[in-house]
C-alpha cells in the first residue's frame, strides 16, 4: 500500500502502526458473549465503514494541521499562533498633483493630499500568507544574527535579491534590489515579521 504524502515514517494514516492491519475501531469494545457473533460483528463492521473518520482526519491534517498544505481557516489559525495577520493595511501614495509629467493625477483621479496616506486593507492570498507565517515563525526564534535575518528575508521574498547589513553604529539597513510594491512595503512595515535588536534603528533602501 502506498503511503499518503503526509504520512510520518512508516505510520500510514488510518492503519495500524505496524502497517499490517487496519485500525480496529470497535473490536476491543465488544463484550465477550458477542465476540463470535458473525451477524453482530458484520453489522458493526458495516456501520464502522460508514462513519470511518480516516478521511476526515486526513483532510483536517492537510487543511489545518500541516502548515505546508494548510489553506483558508487553517492558515488563519497558524497566523494567530505565530502572531501575524492575513489582512494588512496598505497605504496609497496617489494624490492630486504630479512628480513627473508621466505620473500626473488630475481632478477626479486622486484626492488632495492631507498629510496622511490613504489606507486600504489587503488580504493576502494563501501562498503569500503561508510565506508570511513561516517567516514570522522564524522571526519568533531568531537568534539575533545577520545571517538569521537574511534567512527570514529569503523566506519572505523567494527569488529576489534582498539582504540586511549592520552599520556597526546601532543602525541596520534592509536593502531590496527592486522597487517594492505597496503590499510588500506593508509586509515590511506593518506585519511585524522583520525583527530588530532593541535600540537599533532600521532603514529600508530600494535599489
Amino acid at each position: 500500500m502506498s503511503q499518503h504524502p503526509n504520512d510520518i515514517g512508516n505510520f500510514i494514516i488510518g492503519q495500524d502502526p505496524i502497517g499490517a492491519l487496519p485500525f480496529d475501531w470497535y473490536g476491543e469494545t465488544v463484550i465477550s458473549q458477542w465476540a463470535n457473533s458473525p451477524t453482530l460483528l458484520q453489522l458493526i463492521d458495516d456501520f464502522s465503514q460508514c462513519i470511518d473518520p480516516n478521511i476526515a482526519i486526513d483532510n483536517w491534517y492537510d487543511a489545518v494541521w500541516n502548515v505546508q498544505t494548510a489553506i483558508g481557516y487553517g492558515l488563519d489559525v497558524w497566523g494567530r499562533i505565530v502572531g501575524v495577520n492575513r489582512v494588512l493595511p496598505v497605504i496609497s501614495s496617489d494624490f492630486f498633483g504630479f512628480a513627473q509629467a508621466s505620473d500626473a493625477n488630475g481632478f477626479g483621479q486622486a484626492p488632495f493630499y492631507n498629510s496622511q496616506g490613504l489606507t486600504t486593507n489587503y488580504a493576502l492570498s494563501d501562498p503569500a500568507f503561508r510565506l508570511l507565517v513561516l517567516a514570522k515563525a522564524a522571526a519568533n526564534i531568531w537568534d539575533g544574527s545577520i545571517p538569521g535575518l537574511n534567512t527570514i528575508l529569503r523566506l519572505l521574498f523567494p527569488g529576489q535579491i534582498c539582504y540586511v547589513t549592520d552599520g556597526l553604529n546601532m543602525t541596520m539597513t534592509y536593502t531590496f534590489e527592486w522597487t517594492l510594491s505597496p503590499v510588500q512595503q506593508s509586509v515590511i512595515a506593518n506585519s511585524g515579521v522583520l525583527p530588530k535588536p532593541c535600540g537599533v534603528s532600521a532603514t529600508v533602501v530600494q535599489l
